[in-house]
């Protein structure tokens, strides 16, 4: 009899731990967790780079959109009618050299057209009453033709020294001042149109045979953390060489007026080359890896399930998914999901 009173006793034990390990474990898989949404949205395949500001290069028929300006004689700089920073139009004086020579030979060639003017009208008088040669009257022709020659020469030289703006733009830099001597072809300063600018992008060889002309870019400033959209773009150039020294090609992006950017700012550049539409689509965190397969969890009631999944495209946040059985607006766990067994019970965390 005492036996069997052990017996029992130690049945009920075995029973109550029994129960108390159920209820732990059952504890145990009731996972928080943060839910989210299945969503069809369009994706797009990029290519990521650096650019750089600068001025429009010359091209559909249209002059470069910067210029250095040079001087086209040697010479005393005199006159600086410009300011850095300062608008001009095309044509409007900027620069004068010393045109003390230039004025001289301009009075001298007016004197020497002068004497073969009047020279010239004597032979015509002779010549009218056949007292002159025909050699000696094509001679005093010829030297005023020749005076005449020297007297545009001469103010061509003077003009020369007046040097203007050869396009609209503002003075980006001025590299002499008042007084100073300039050689021939020394630049005085730097002119650019700031309505006409464009990226200079250096894309990885690899990546430039996704590239094509008229595909969308994306410009942005700051840190790759940190960076604000500025503006999209064009592809309007694509290079047919690769820098041997940096493994690149030159491709170039329109930048469109008042962008507030400046030549020689450095910014980041997102080209489009691939755009889906209609994609299931889900973040980055809901997709695991479970010997060698990629998994979602699937949210039914207070149960989630996993789920084999084929990954894809990924664009930001998103990544494209397919599967069996999945559709837009099904629930997922986002997060917390690494720790999930195949199905367990979840609590949803706000």
């Amino acid at each position: 009899m005492k036996n069997y009173k052990i017996a029992i006793l130690i049945a009920c034990i075995a029973w109550y731990s029994m129960a108390v390990w159920a209820d732990e474990q059952e504890l145990v898989t009731e996972v928080a967790v943060q839910t989210g949404k299945i969503t069809k949205t369009t994706l797009h395949r990029y290519v990521m780079a650096y650019g750089t500001v600068e001025p429009e290069s010359a091209r559909d028929g249209k002059p470069a959109a910067s210029s250095k300006i040079a001087a086209p004689m040697m010479g005393i700089l005199t006159q600086i009618h410009c300011e850095e920073g300062q608008q001009f139009k095309k044509g409007d004086l900027l620069f004068e050299l010393d045109t003390r020579n230039a004025d001289a030979l301009i009075a001298k060639a007016e004197v020497a057209v002068e004497f073969a003017k009047k020279n010239f009208a004597r032979k015509q008088q002779l010549n009218a009453t056949d007292n002159i040669s025909r050699k000696l009257y094509d001679e005093a022709e010829q030297l005023l033709q020749t005076a005449r020659k020297d007297l545009l020469n001469a103010k061509t030289q003077k003009d020369l020294l007046q040097i203007k703006a050869p396009l609209s733009g503002t003075v980006a830099a001025i590299h002499f001042k008042v007084g100073e001597a300039v050689s021939l072809n020394a630049i005085l300063a730097d002119l650019i149109d700031l309505d006409r600018l464009d990226i200079a992008i250096h894309v990885p060889s690899q990546e430039a045979a996704s590239l094509r002309l008229g595909q969308s870019v994306e410009i942005s400033t700051g840190s790759a953390a940190s960076s604000v959209t500025i503006q999209p773009g064009k592809l309007i150039f694509i290079g047919a060489q690769i820098d041997p020294l940096t493994d690149t090609v030159l491709v170039r992006a329109s930048l469109q007026n008042g962008s507030g950017l400046r030549p020689g700012q450095f910014v980041n550049v997102r080209i489009v080359t691939e755009e889906r539409s209609g994609r299931l689509a889900v973040p980055v965190e809901s997709v695991v890896t479970r010997a060698g397969a990629s998994v979602i969890a699937v949210v039914e009631g207070d149960r989630a399930k996993q789920k084999v999944i084929q990954p894809s495209l990924r664009d930001g946040n998103l990544i494209e998914i397919s599967g069996e059985g999945l559709q837009e607006g099904m629930t997922i766990v986002t997060q917390g999901v690494y720790g999930l067994p195949p199905e367990t019970r979840i609590r949803v965390v706000k």
